[in-house]
């Protein structure tokens, strides 16, 4: 059963005279003339809807298109949080909290110079028992070494016995920079001279790259981050074909990605062929969290063949889904790994002089499907 919406909807007027580059829009109030959204139609089919099942099969899924005169790009938000973008109108969007909930829905209509035309609407979804499975998962329990059947630890520096993008650490495989105790996973970024494959570098810090790799699913780590200007802790995946596809053509999955020098700001994000880095038409999450070393946070992403939602302690705060999908925006249809490391310093920030040592602490890592 299709719910169709016809809007007839007020204007909203975006101000001020400076130069725009907000949302990808590029323009001068006065250089261009503005163009405002008009006559924007709504599509909404609750997937399962009928006579015994008026809020939908169970599945949670909701399907919307959206058509207006002048858009360039559809905006939906779901109970007023984060902004999900659309280029053609068309979204598909999971609801996840079980029972039948009441959220409320506004899609905007974007022009070339911004104008926006938005409406908000009410809808029921039924969400069942989620039956997701735990497929894979470390725990982290006892003490000593880290799980040779779960883990590998990489050392070997790609780039002439150093890593990319200017670190300045060794990994190494010592139980000083990776261990297990009370429960939790210890990487332990330190300041030390180490030299390895002949080049001494003035600290040492570990990767971990899981064995385990899988195509689709929803990966959570808890984890505490390191303290410190210059530390660079990640939690990511690359695809599993790196050694002969290479990157970015593999894609990478920066599930939480955090800089000391900035350090209330986590970042999730996605490297592929056509954006791998400062790419203006592809925007990455940005989360504010003031105590990320001293309380741990669940850090997960839930993959499919459709896109990438990126989630902080089960809150949406970030997506990637575009429209167009082939080998160069999305290579996420093979198997990837999970990897987790401190790194320190790089080619555009430094390290505090007098940083010693800081740990990043993992209570578990797990992959549902």
């Amino acid at each position: 059963m299709k719910l169709t919406i016809y809007f007839l909807l007020v204007i909203i007027m975006a101000c001020g005279g400076q130069n725009n580059e907000e949302d990808g829009f590029v323009y001068t109030n006065g250089e261009r003339e503005k163009v405002v959204p008009t006559e924007l139609n709504l599509s909404v089919e609750v997937l399962g809807v009928d006579s015994n099942n008026p809020s939908g099969n169970g599945t949670g899924v909701v399907q919307f298109s959206a058509v207006a005169k002048n858009a360039v790009k559809y905006g939906y938000r779901f109970n007023d949080v984060s902004e999900e973008v659309s280029t053609d109108g068309n979204f598909t969007y999971t609801f996840r909290e079980e029972g039948i909930h009441d959220y409320k829905i506004t899609v905007l209509a974007y022009s070339i110079t911004g104008e926006s035309i938005a409406f908000s609407e009410t809808i029921s979804v039924f969400v069942a028992e989620y039956e997701a499975k735990l497929v894979w998962s470390d725990e982290f329990e006892g003490d000593g070494t880290l799980s040779a059947q779960n883990w590998k630890l990489e050392t070997i520096a790609p780039d002439n016995g150093s890593w990319y993008n200017g670190e300045l650490q060794h990994y190494t495989n010592r139980q000083d920079n990776a261990y297990v105790s009370d429960g939790t996973l210890k990487i332990v970024a330190k300041k030390e001279q180490y030299t390895a494959q002949g080049t001494t570098k003035e600290y040492t810090s570990a990767r971990l790259n899981s064995l385990f790799s899988f195509t689709y699913g929803r990966v959570e780590v808890r984890a505490k981050l390191p303290f410190g200007h210059g530390t660079w802790p990640a939690i990511w995946m690359l695809g599993s074909n790196i050694e002969t596809e290479g990157w970015p053509a593999c894609g990478e999955i920066d599930i939480m990605e955090h800089w000391g020098h900035d350090p209330k700001k986590i970042s999730s994000a996605t490297h592929t062929p056509s954006c791998h880095g400062g790419c203006t038409d592809v925007t990455v999450g940005t989360t504010i969290i003031a105590d990320y070393n001293t309380e741990f946070h669940v850090y997960a992403v839930e993959w499919n063949k459709d896109s990438l939602r990126f989630f902080i302690d089960d809150e949406f705060v970030y997506a990637y889904n575009p429209t167009l999908k082939d080998k160069d925006t999305w290579p996420y249809t093979a198997d990837q790994f999970i990897i987790l490391n401190v790194a320190m310093g790089g080619s555009w920030f430094s390290v505090d002089p007098n940083f010693v040592s800081s740990t990043m602490e993992v209570d578990y890592v797990r992959v549902y499907q």
